[in-house]
C-alpha cells in the first residue's frame, strides 16, 4: 500500500516558478509515478510522468515546454516544476503511483489508470 501525499500548492503571480512535492509512504521501488492535474471546468489531465526503470521521463504533448518532473529516491518524493505560470494552470495538482509512463497513462485511458492517487494541492495563479 502507498500513501501519496502533495504539497507546495498557494497563490502565486503569473510568470512564477512552483515546486510541488509528492511525499509517498511506503516504497515506490518499481512504480512509475505521474503528476496530474484538474483545472476549473476541465477534466483531470496529465502532465508528466517518470519511469522507476532508468528514470526516463514522458510530458504530455501540450506540457512540454514549462513542466518537469524529477524524484529523489532518498526522501521517498517526486516533484513538479511548474514555470512560467499562468492564470490558466489554477487548479488542483495531483500526484499518482504505479502506473504506465506513456501517453496512455496520462491520458488514463482504461485499463492503464495509475493505481494509487494522493488528495491533491491547489495552485492559484493570480495577480
Amino acid at each position: 500500500q502507498v500513501q501519496l501525499v502533495e504539497s507546495g500548492g498557494g497563490l502565486v503571480q503569473p510568470g512564477g516558478t512552483l515546486r510541488l512535492s509528492c511525499a509517498a509512504s511506503g516504497s515506490l521501488d518499481r512504480m512509475s509515478i505521474g503528476w496530474f492535474r484538474q483545472t476549473p471546468g476541465k477534466e483531470r489531465e496529465g502532465i508528466t510522468c517518470i519511469r522507476t526503470i532508468d528514470d526516463s521521463t514522458y510530458n504530455a504533448d501540450s506540457m512540454r515546454d514549462r513542466f518537469a518532473i524529477s524524484r529523489d529516491n532518498g526522501k521517498n518524493t517526486v516533484y513538479l516544476q511548474i514555470r512560467s505560470l499562468k492564470p490558466e494552470d489554477t487548479g488542483v495538482y495531483y500526484c499518482a503511483a504505479d502506473g504506465p509512463c506513456g501517453a496512455d497513462g496520462l491520458a488514463m485511458r482504461p485499463g492503464w489508470a495509475f493505481r494509487y492517487w494522493g488528495q491533491g494541492t491547489q495552485v492559484a495563479v493570480s495577480s
